[in-house]
């Protein structure tokens, strides 16, 4: 189990083994970085927001008390370091307008996207991820691409559950405007039928 795995190199490094930091490194960074790109919508941002996630873990190791899952950690300690960048930044997040989108009409426009082809639904899903704001990026990705639950993710952004679970519904409705603008209409209405 990678929970086990991950506790062992953290005993491993606080013990003074720097080198076993690179197995956790190795172990999250393609995650970080995705984490990254999703809020700070800027390659370099996102290079430097996970160099500076890894220095903080490193830093605070000693700080992780094992109450969760190592990932839940690091996910939030990469959240707070974006939501830092972003606020240094100072700049303006892309807003996109909440059509009067049913609850129906998110759920029927994800059963079109469960039906497409896997990678065809994950490029499609991933390049209007990349229209939303920040932290409906952050949320979305966690959730779909990471698996994570909503205590999960709950105790990453500092909401509680049920908050988690109306950002995500929010941000579903977000993520089907821009699904729908993006994919042609008679593609969605063959996926319906």
């Amino acid at each position: 189990m990678i929970t086990n795995q991950d506790q062992i190199y953290i005993t491993k490094v606080l013990e003074g083994d720097t080198q076993a930091f690179s197995v956790l490194v190795d172990r999250y960074k393609d995650l970080i970085y995705t984490l990254a790109i999703r809020m700070t919508k800027n390659k370099e941002e996102a290079e430097e927001v996970s160099q500076d996630t890894f220095i903080k873990v490193y830093k605070n190791l000693s700080k992780f008390k094992g109450d969760s899952k190592f990932s839940t950690w690091i996910y939030k300690v990469a959240y707070n370091t974006c939501l830092d960048n972003l606020k240094k930044q100072k700049r303006e997040h892309n807003t996109v307008t909440i059509n009067e989108f049913t609850e129906h009409e998110v759920k029927t426009l994800d059963n079109a996207l469960s039906k497409m082809e896997t990678k065809e639904r994950q490029i499609a899903i991933q390049n209007c991820i990349q229209k939303l704001p920040s932290d409906d990026a952050f949320i979305l990705t966690l959730y779909y691409f990471e698996e994570q639950s909503l205590e999960e993710i709950a105790k990453v952004v500092n909401l509680k559950p049920n908050n988690v679970k109306v950002k995500l519904f929010r941000s579903r409705k977000k993520l089907a405007t821009i699904l729908r603008a993006q994919l042609e209409p008679e593609i969605i209405e063959s996926y319906e039928r």
